[in-house]
């Protein structure tokens, strides 16, 4: 039966429930485990890593983790495999690095904060994953706020 777990199973595993909070809630745990993934991949690819880049940890620890452990694990054997020397650069998927400005009004700061959103999505606008779920609005909003704050993809 596809879909289903067996009832016998269920309640052997469930004697002593277990509750992990997802690792967005759990920031602290984050340096320990890229260290941990460090060493791991360190030791299969025969590779030395000295250095984590500052503004990869701070991604790292700003960045919400939808896909948990496991993508953070991906996410540092990704930078692993790529890296060339002893300083590891870490890129998270779809996080532009943007420089960081000095807001000057509400009106720049949501149309940075819309903007950021589309290259997180490619800037695809509806749909499932698309910019204006993310944004919690309709997508005929979305279009009709980006108009406003001239907010074009560039080709």
């Amino acid at each position: 039966m596809k879909g289903s777990f067996r009832e016998d199973l269920y309640h052997r595993l469930n004697v002593f429930p277990i509750l992990v909070p997802p690792l967005r809630d759990r920031k602290s745990d984050i340096l320990l485990l890229v260290q941990f993934f460090i060493n791991e991949f360190a030791k299969s690819m025969g590779k030395q890593i000295e250095i984590v880049q500052k503004k990869s940890m701070e991604a790292l620890i700003g960045y919400s983790w939808p896909g948990n452990i496991r993508e953070l694990r991906n996410i540092i054997e990704r930078a692993m495999i790529i890296s060339k020397g002893k300083t590891l650069n870490i890129e998270l998927p779809g996080v532009k690095h943007r420089k960081s400005i000095k807001v000057a009004n509400i009106r720049e700061h949501e149309k940075n904060y819309i903007l950021d959103v589309l290259e997180m999505t490619e800037w695809r606008i509806r749909g499932k994953g698309g910019a204006a779920e993310i944004l919690a609005i309709k997508p005929t909003t979305l279009e009709s706020r980006m108009l406003k704050l001239g907010i074009e993809r560039s080709p």
